[in-house]
């Protein structure tokens, strides 16, 4: 990568918006075992836009609740604690979104992607030994936001990478590589190192793509997740190449990309999830 390329990207990340702070708390509260759901209804009380969010999700049709949930402390009781974080972690996500952008990326379709993708590795890290799930959801949400960046600093690159991968139906990550000389997966997790995120997540972003792998339960599943939101059309983040699953991921999850599919039963539902939260 060339100084110039470098710089640039370096000031993009910085000139990135930081988490909210209600939400930085709840990703401290993700982190900590002793954490109780009244610290984090404490946490999104004192955020109103936050809050009205969520009880707009969670007062949907999707969930049907007997009764109309009027604050967050009930929300957590009737979906529970994790819910109500991924949730949370969500909007946050969402918020930082450009409402458009000059290189055609449709950026609703992504998010459905990293929605759905969160969603799948959260469930996959029940497989493993070393992955927890939250932190799963989190990577899984976070992995392609560097894609977000490309379309906002570099749109005339980036509009002909989208266009060379699908041409040749290749990784948007190696096309990138071609035409800007650096991939979604580095500024990804320049961004979420900037965020202070922890070590792990951030090499869970930067490392997992095939050819600069690192052998983890934690990639593995966001990996997998990836390649299976991919293979079930579960939203489009610009990649028309699906990965199979190399022998580590395989051994890890338990089998191949379909053999995992398989396994994992019915996923509408989940992506049903997805639509109802990329509608925030």
């Amino acid at each position: 990568m060339s100084p110039e390329l470098s710089q640039k990207l370096t000031s993009a990340v910085d000139a990135m918006p930081a988490f909210p702070k209600s939400v930085q708390r709840i990703l401290e509260l993700t982190r900590d075992v002793n954490s109780t759901p009244r610290d984090l209804v404490e946490v999104i009380d004192k955020d109103p836009v936050v809050t009205v969010k969520i009880l707009k999700v969670v007062n949907s049709a999707y969930y049907s609740l007997p009764r109309q949930i009027t604050s967050v402390g009930h929300a957590v009781v009737y979906l529970g604690f994790n819910t109500i974080k991924n949730l949370a972690l969500s909007i946050a996500a969402i918020g930082m979104l450009p409402k458009d952008n000059a290189s055609g990326f449709d950026v609703q379709q992504y998010l459905l992607h990293s929605l759905a993708t969160a969603g799948v590795a959260k469930q996959l890290a029940s497989r493993v030994n070393d992955a927890d799930p939250m932190d799963c959801f989190i990577a899984g949400l976070l992995h392609d936001f560097g894609k977000v960046v490309f379309a906002q600093i570099m749109p005339n690159e980036f509009r002909a990478a989208l266009l060379y991968s699908k041409e040749h139906t290749s990784s948007l990550h190696a096309a990138l590589q071609e035409n800007i000389g650096a991939d979604h997966a580095l500024v990804g997790a320049m961004l979420v190192e900037k965020w202070r995120f922890a070590p792990h997540l951030i090499e869970t972003i930067r490392h997992q793509y095939v050819a600069e792998f690192k052998d983890t339960d934690m990639i593995a599943c966001v990996f997998g997740a990836n390649q299976i939101c991919k293979k079930l059309n579960f939203g489009f983040a610009g990649n028309y190449c699906i990965d199979e699953f190399p022998a580590s991921v395989q051994k890890r999850l338990g089998g191949s990309l379909e053999e995992v599919i398989a396994s994992l039963g019915d996923l509408a539902p989940l992506f049903e999830e997805a639509k109802i939260f990329a509608k925030i």
